[in-house]
């Protein structure tokens, strides 16, 4: 069992102000696999101060260094990858190769995208030839912070962190009470890359401790959530008497429309995007909408898909799915599972209980439902694992219409292959993100929702800008 009881403040380890113990708990046997100690309003006040009195001067250093300093980060997390993956599988329950590639290799890639973004960015730019001698400036908005979820813990981390260090700003991160391995040895990172003292700072806690402390700290000029939209909501409201900026990443109900025409492999793509990570992403595509001429045959295919997707511990080798997080995960999913079945939906393969051969960890079923009506909980409620709702529409209206009918907005997909429809789909859908016929989205492209799934961007030149204040001056001298 490993046992890391530190804080990371102001550039060194120290030990909390009052120890207050969690157990890290390994979702494949729920087992302990770690001891943290849980920060408390000394440790959130410690940490506050030290980014605080580190923001002057990082925030003149010139871009170029802070590039610099985030290019050295990114060389040594490549470096320490499998270190990094077998922490992210031992606490959250990623399966190891999935852990190596698609867990950790989200870290890299944002972080390669901030660079590249941070070089290409316009920090001090021209109005416009109307107003020759006025300039926009962008400056960091100061002590940041992080409040990053369990699922995707260095996807998170890295958006926030890179893009905040690299716009100027300094940090408290409050990882996952969940995912706290993996935070971490990233600070770790952080301090091999030769980050000045307080500019990066790491307090373990939970969400009512450590989180609601740096909400409504007054030396904390935003924040940047990502996590639930309850949670969200908190947020918003403690951060209000401060008017601090808060920037939000929540949840997610996304559609995938597969039309008539849609390729062959559709169907196949849909079930495997949504059970990824054990259905532990915020974008996953739960529900998905057949046009009726083609829904018999994508319900008997999604089906026999799930059917075949195979659940192990995490740490086994091999394309496979792990554990939920969690016990409270694992049994507010079976209770979700079960309203489907009393409801009324179609259960067409998993449903309740462990899978066979599992009598221990947090493991689930690969479930999808078929029938399913937009009435139903399973239709409207965020799951948060693996478990697939399809239903049938008749017309591209009706399709768009039952997609949009929810209080989220984040990602939609669409599955056509006729261009003007992609098109229309494209602009009528009430989501930050739309991803058509399996195409992912490209470097630096923004990641954020419109609706109750949040109100920030991150990634590339937004992520940036979420971290920057704008200030507009006039008079600016002639170059000479």
């Amino acid at each position: 069992m490993i046992e890391k009881k530190e804080f990371y403040i102001n550039g060194a380890w120290a030990a909390p102000a009052a120890a207050r113990d969690h157990e890290v708990i390994n979702p494949s046997n729920e087992e302990p696999c770690a001891v943290i100690s849980l920060g408390d309003q000394a440790d959130t006040d410690a940490a506050v101060a030290a980014a605080k009195r580190a923001f002057p001067a990082w925030a003149s250093t010139s871009v170029e260094d802070r590039i610099a300093k985030v290019e050295k980060l990114r060389d040594i997390y490549k470096r320490r990858g499998e270190e990094m993956a077998q922490a992210i599988s031992l606490e959250m329950g990623a399966p190891i190769d999935m852990a190596s590639t698609q867990q950790v290799g989200a870290g890299s890639w944002h972080m390669d995208a901030l660079i590249k973004a941070g070089r290409e960015f316009h920090w001090v730019a021209p109005l416009g030839d109307h107003a020759p001698n006025d300039r926009i400036v962008h400056e960091p908005i100061g002590v940041a912070a992080m409040i990053t979820p369990w699922n995707w813990p260095m996807n998170q981390i890295s958006l926030k962190v890179a893009a905040g260090l690299i716009a100027g700003c300094t940090m408290v991160l409050k990882p996952s009470e969940e995912s706290p391995l993996s935070a971490m040895l990233f600070a770790e990172m952080v301090d091999e890359a030769g980050i000045p003292a307080g500019v990066f700072n790491l307090v373990n806690g939970d969400g009512a401790g450590v989180g609601s402390q740096l909400t409504a700290h007054p030396d904390v000029d935003m924040v940047s959530f990502t996590g639930s939209s309850r949670a969200g909501k908190l947020i918003s409201k403690s951060a209000a008497d401060t008017l601090k900026r808060v920037s939000l990443e929540l949840g997610g109900k996304g559609a995938n429309l597969i039309f008539a025409d849609a390729d062959d492999k559709a169907v196949k793509r849909g079930v495997l995007h949504c059970m990824n990570n054990t259905g532990q992403s915020c974008n996953a595509p739960t529900r998905m909408m057949v046009e009726r001429s083609i829904y018999d045959q994508a319900v008997d295919a999604a089906a026999e898909v799930a059917k075949s997707v195979t659940v192990a511990a995490a740490d086994q080798s091999g394309n496979h799915m792990g554990p939920v997080v969690n016990k409270t995960q694992f049994d507010k999913i079976q209770d979700l599972i079960q309203t489907g079945i009393d409801e009324g939906a179609r259960l067409v393969a998993g449903g309740t209980g462990r899978p066979e051969g599992l009598n221990r960890g947090f493991f689930i079923k690969p479930t999808v439902f078929a029938d399913v009506t937009p009435d139903m909980t399973i239709a409207r409620e965020e799951i948060f694992g693996p478990v697939l709702s399809i239903m049938a529409f008749d017309n591209e209206e009706q399709a768009l219409e039952m997609a949009n009918d929810t209080v989220y907005g984040l990602t939609n997909y669409v599955q056509t292959q006729d261009p003007a429809r992609l098109k229309r789909a494209a602009l009528a859908l009430r989501s930050g993100m739309v991803e058509m016929n399996g195409k992912g989205r490209g470097l630096g492209s923004p990641f954020g929702g419109m609706k109750q799934s949040g109100n920030g961007r991150e990634g590339g030149k937004w992520g940036l800008e979420d971290f920057l204040e704008v200030k507009a001056v006039s008079g600016w001298p002639d170059e000479a």
